[in-house]
């Protein structure tokens, strides 16, 4: 079968594929799935982050998972090595900025993508099944996120753009440019060459290519779903603000911080200072 340079493999979009999670999708693109949660939390729940400055605490959590059988391989199954680590970050990078501000969604956000089979861009594969969770999920990301792969086989003065490149294009070609973004805008890029450089025709090319897959994508994946779900699932914590006013403030704390401390030492709340 003769395949288009600018081909996107089939799709197959779902959501809500675990009910007892509290977002779910399974995103299929040809021979690459990826089975993605979101999961829900309080401000307790923040990652703190030891760095050179001080602490900091990160709300919004990804991880990326890629087990031997998604290739077809047997091995041992361990703790997160470069590639899952990096490929989670590009992810993160492609999904961040659409993430609702922590003052607008007061809530702690996992998001989790087993990779389940692989023929190509599990990162970007990732993206696109973590824009279905976390709208799955009712989180009010700002708009949904799709990411492709391109690639390039280059000789002398001509080339070719590809879209959408299998294991053995990226492994045969002479570069992998994953491009994650919205119907706005570009998110997340990330280029490996195997060339000493590329031209500003050929970025143009790739980038215009991207944008039509990202395009094609992001529409495949509103006819699953089109917009974040108009509240979070039964499952998960609830957060509400109370404001009080300044007279009854002392009211609250209580004698010696009474009333604070029985509040907070409830197992089954918590609540944000």
């Amino acid at each position: 079968m003769a395949v288009k340079k600018d081909m996107i493999r089939g799709l197959d979009v779902r959501t809500g594929v675990l009910p007892r999670t509290h977002g779910s999708a399974l995103f299929t693109r040809g021979e690459t799935q990826a089975l993605v949660t979101a999961t829900l939390g309080t401000a307790r729940d923040a990652q703190v982050l030891d760095e050179l400055m001080g602490e900091r605490t990160d709300s919004f959590l990804f991880h990326y998972n890629f087990p031997p059988y998604s290739v077809g391989e047997t091995g041992m199954v361990g703790s997160p090595k470069r590639r899952e680590i990096g490929h989670g970050r590009l992810a993160k990078r492609g999904v961040l900025a659409v993430m609702p501000d922590m003052d607008k969604f007061p809530y702690t956000v996992r998001v989790v993508s087993e990779i389940t089979e692989s023929n190509g861009s599990s990162s970007m594969a990732s993206v696109c099944g973590a824009s279905l969770a976390l709208m799955d999920a009712g989180v009010p990301i700002k708009a949904a996120v799709a990411g492709i792969a391109m690639g390039l086989v280059k000789e002398g003065d001509n080339y070719v753009v590809l879209s959408d490149i299998l294991g053995d294009e990226d492994h045969l070609g002479d570069m992998d440019f994953k491009v994650a973004g919205s119907r706005d805008g570009i998110s997340a890029l990330q280029m490996d060459i195997k060339i000493e450089g590329i031209t500003k025709e050929i970025m143009q090319v790739a980038l215009n290519q991207a944008k039509g897959a990202r395009l094609h994508i992001l529409g495949v994946m509103e006819q699953a779903i089109n917009a974040p779900r108009g509240d979070i699932s039964e499952f998960a914590p609830r957060i509400h603000t109370i404001k009080i006013s300044t007279d009854k403030i002392k009211d609250v704390i209580g004698k010696g911080g009474s009333v604070i401390r029985a509040l907070t030492g409830r197992d089954r709340h918590h609540h944000r200072n």
